[in-house]
């Protein structure tokens, strides 16, 4: 009698993560293919540059320096607004790590968030993503 009290059937909250109807459709395409070879290209020469910098300043001003750096960082990439109608901007993030100097293209183009076709935000699903009952994206992207 122990054994079959223990007996439970594991199930995930919030459903299964290939939920069409939530998620949208997923691409094969994008689980074959790798990002564009110009995009790991930049990726990895910026991680090299973010190296030589990382150095560069531990040998001026001393390793304690990259440390800081380091928890600021992190401190600053938790800090978010909750799911809702206007996104984190992350600010303080992008002063830190240097990105308010790059030019994107959501600078000279539209962000996508404002486009026509995103779908509405669901706050309340975006809130158990985050606390960890739900699997799946925070928000859907577009429709």
């Amino acid at each position: 009698m122990e054994g079959e009290n223990n007996k439970s059937i594991a199930h995930q909250i919030g459903g299964i993560q290939n939920d069409a109807l939530r998620f949208g459709l997923s691409g094969v395409k994008s689980d074959i293919v790798g990002s564009h070879p110009l995009e790991s290209s930049y990726k990895s020469a910026r991680m090299v540059e973010e190296d030589i910098k990382r150095k560069l300043l531990g040998l001026n001003y001393g390793s304690a320096f990259n440390l800081r750096r380091d928890l600021d960082r992190q401190i600053l990439s938790r800090f978010q607004r909750p799911p809702g109608a206007i996104p984190s901007s992350m600010l303080g993030l992008e002063a830190i790590s240097g990105d308010l100097d790059n030019f994107g293209f959501e600078d000279y183009l539209n962000d996508p968030r404002e486009s026509e076709t995103v779908r509405p935000l669901d706050l309340h699903h975006g809130m158990e993503v985050r606390l960890g009952l739900s699997n799946g994206p925070v928000c859907p992207s577009f429709i």
